[in-house]
């Protein structure tokens, strides 16, 4: 246990960092499943709406990856690796027919 007061203070500085850096990296695991499940929703149905959902939800898994490594949570190239695994599966998608 902390004997002082900046020792305290620490503790609760990283409690509070360790739920924030929670945080992200759950809605970068979720934002990853999800445009991967559009990428098989657009597979089996392949329309304009379904293609336009795919974009959206790869555009917002790459914002929230971009704001990750922005804050340190994730190293940059751990988050360059995540883009291009999921750019990789979703060009794979729009191009097989």
């Amino acid at each position: 246990m902390a004997n002082n007061k900046s020792a305290k203070k620490r503790i609760q500085t990283a409690e509070r960092n360790r739920l924030i850096n929670k945080s992200y990296k759950s809605t970068v695991r979720t934002l990853t499943k999800r445009t991967l499940e559009n990428c098989e929703k657009y597979k089996k149905n392949p329309n304009e709406d379904n293609k336009n959902l795919l974009k959206t939800s790869l555009n917002k898994a790459f914002s929230i990856i971009d704001k990750a490594v922005k804050k340190n949570v994730l190293h940059k190239n751990n988050g360059a690796n995540k883009k291009s695994t999921i750019n990789n599966f979703v060009k794979n998608t729009l191009t097989t027919k």
